[in-house]
């Protein structure tokens, strides 16, 4: 029993052993775990400048973003300002033409009003002229005159004042109507119903045959203005003037 002890202690023996086997394993485990913090910290780093990269490009893409802004809205300042100079171009040149389309138009109505104004008295006058014309043909009695008569003429009165105021429409100047009305007075004495028995002479300018008035309106025989309008057409034919005839009156006693 006492051989049998020392193949324990061999046994023993070879167990003591077995210490530099586990300093194996515990410095290869080392080695894992500074394999491993050493990526871990080369995972972390790089998550850190990813961070950064990240964050740099974020405010790049920003700065860049402001940039693209203000531009923007730079060019909607100019843009705007653009409009309103169009804008106010345009009421402007509205305003122009809305003055000068009002300016026309009230020069047009102006001359409508005139033209409108002129052929009212011309009506009046017409219609006056036709009632005192059927007067005087159911009357016998002259007819009367319905125009103006102006103030250079108003000395006058009666068929003398026609006679001035038909002789002055005609264009001879005022100074012409002394020679015409010693003229006519000494015809007729201005009477529009004075006949020439021995003649035939008729009317204020003793037209001969007195018919002959008919050219100037077919109430001759009644309406003193028609029978003037004739003799001052048949002066200024042949003699120019009133004075013209006048003084051919005197030379030879008729004109």
């Amino acid at each position: 029993m006492l051989a049998a002890r020392p193949a324990t202690f061999a046994v023993v023996g070879r167990a003591a052993s077995l210490p530099p086997t586990k300093g194996y394993f515990v410095n290869r485990l080392w080695s894992r775990v500074g394999v491993r913090a050493t990526s871990v910290g080369l995972l972390v780093a790089g998550l850190i400048g990813g961070i950064y990269l990240g964050q740099d490009r974020v405010v790049q893409q920003r700065s860049a973003e402001e940039s693209t802004v203000v531009q923007v809205d730079v060019d909607d300042m100019q843009l705007l300002k653009q409009r309103q100079n169009e804008h106010a171009a345009a009421r402007a040149w509205q305003r122009q033409a809305e003055g000068d389309a009002a300016e026309k138009a009230a020069a047009e109505a102006k001359a409508a009003a005139g033209k409108a104004h002129e052929l009212e008295a011309k009506v009046i006058a017409e219609k006056k002229a036709a009632e005192a014309k059927k007067k005087a043909e159911e009357t016998g009695g002259p007819v009367a005159f319905t125009g103006p008569i102006p103030s250079s003429c108003s000395e006058y009165s009666g068929s003398r004042a026609i006679g001035c105021t038909l002789m002055l429409d005609k264009g001879f100047g005022l100074d012409q109507f002394p020679c015409l009305d010693k003229l006519w007075k000494k015809e007729s004495g201005w009477n529009y119903r004075a006949t020439n028995r021995s003649s035939g002479a008729y009317g204020i300018p003793q037209a001969l045959p007195g018919g002959k008035m008919a050219s100037a309106g077919s109430d001759w025989k009644t309406n003193p203005a028609t029978q003037i309008e004739w003799g001052l057409g048949y002066i200024k034919g042949r003699y120019g003037t009133p004075c013209g005839a006048w003084g051919h009156s005197q030379d030879v006693g008729w004109y």
